[in-house]
């Protein structure tokens, strides 16, 4: 538990990357995964590159969000940052501050 601590503290003294960060990317990639947020017969076409996603991004992006599509958001860091690809994480360290801008371009979806 300790060393994982310390690798999370590694991270975000590297980075520049806060637990904050962490938990707007795995909203992110839930919403890359499933931009419908789970709600049956809603179907949308979104183009991600106006938030500067590649395609190979937007792979790693859905990988994630489908591992953790009914996850709090609130995974530790060092557990995302290890199945993040070397170019997601750049995109991650650029865009790191408006994550919260693709959350916000949807709807947002009644969670009762």
């Amino acid at each position: 538990m300790k060393q994982s601590g310390s690798q999370g503290m590694e991270i975000q003294k590297l980075t520049g990357l806060e637990p904050k960060h962490f938990a707007d990317l795995v909203r992110a990639s839930q919403l890359v995964f499933d931009p419908t947020g789970g709600v049956f017969g809603r179907h949308l076409h979104v183009d991600w590159s106006i938030f500067g996603l590649s395609p190979h991004i937007i792979d790693n992006l859905r990988q994630l969000g489908e591992k953790y599509q009914y996850a709090s958001p609130h995974v530790p860091m060092e557990i995302i940052w290890i199945q993040l690809t070397p170019e997601t994480r750049s995109w991650f360290i650029d865009h790191k501050d408006i994550l919260w801008q693709i959350e916000e371009a949807f709807p947002p979806i009644d969670e009762d």
